[in-house]
């Protein structure tokens, strides 16, 4: 537990860097770049396949006539992109947690390193494609997982703790290995993350909560579908900047363990008997 809370306080102050700031601006404008051109191409074709969605239900026609003798009957022209939204925010989310993977997260490391672990040793035990083969992975894993528990959305417990534990899963899968992906073998790592797993699927549920809370800027309805351009680019930024300073907190955890566990290494070599032999042979 006290691990985990230096590691928390220390990412914190670390989201202060100027250049954690300034990094958290480069995911920006490869996810709106990446968003604009997906809606440019797309956005019409999904308003207008939820609207045919919508509009086949005799349930919900018989809804929609009601909501219009009541005097609400603009609240359909509200509810479409709204779904769109609430559609895409799972490949948002996962997009800027990709590109924060891969962007930022070996730049943070090297931060956390040249600052706090300048003399942990570099094994390089897994490379760059393998990271990004491991990113791409565990995502289609949740994306999978995602859309299977759709449906238990509805139910009001599940939403509350499905979504955050998907997103928890992927996030500490996904960090964690990149955290260590340059300072330990192959076997630290399984060690670190056997060890260390129910810490770091805590620390990812919690991430988790927070990255959901960039999805609240849409709950005020009508407001945020007119406020569209200025709140995507505001959400995008929430997530780039959560998602950074989750990557600051897995890299001082799992860099501190790593840290750790050599030292225990060291410690464990050194109360090792000689061998008979050697014990022989001595003067």
């Amino acid at each position: 537990m006290n691990a985990m809370l230096d590691a928390f306080w220390r990412s914190v102050a670390y989201c202060l860097h100027p250049k954690v700031i300034g990094l958290s601006l480069l995911p920006l404008l490869l996810v709106i770049g990446l968003i604009a051109g997906l809606g440019y191409f797309y956005m019409d074709p999904a308003l207008a396949a939820v609207q045919s969605l919508l509009e086949s239900s005799d349930l919900l026609n018989q809804l929609w006539a009601w909501l219009e003798s009541i005097g609400a009957g603009k609240l359909k022209t509200v509810l479409v992109p709204l779904i769109v939204i609430a559609l895409a925010t799972p490949l948002i989310v996962v997009a800027s947690l990709l590109v924060v993977a891969t962007l930022m997260t070996p730049m943070i490391v090297r931060l956390v390193t040249q600052r706090r672990f300048p003399a942990l040793e570099r094994t390089g035990g897994a490379s760059y494609l393998v990271s990004v083969l491991w990113g791409l992975s565990a995502s289609l894993i949740a994306l999978v997982l995602l859309l299977l528990s759709m449906p238990l959305w509805f139910v009001p417990p599940l939403v509350l703790v499905l979504p955050p534990l998907i997103w928890g899963w992927l996030t500490y899968r996904v960090l964690a290995f990149d955290a260590l992906a340059d300072h330990a073998t192959t076997e630290e790592r399984h060690t670190l993350m056997r060890r260390h797993r129910w810490w770091l699927l805590g620390m990812g549920i919690f991430t988790g909560y927070l990255g959901a809370a960039p999805s609240l800027v849409w709950s005020i309805g009508f407001v945020a579908v007119a406020l569209a351009p200025v709140l995507v680019p505001l959400s995008i930024w929430l997530y780039t900047l959560i998602f950074a300073f989750s990557s600051l907190w897995f890299t001082h955890y799992c860099l501190a363990a790593l840290q750790q566990l050599r030292l225990e290494q060291v410690a464990a070599a050194a109360q090792e008997p000689l061998p008979v032999a050697d014990v022989l042979e001595l003067p």
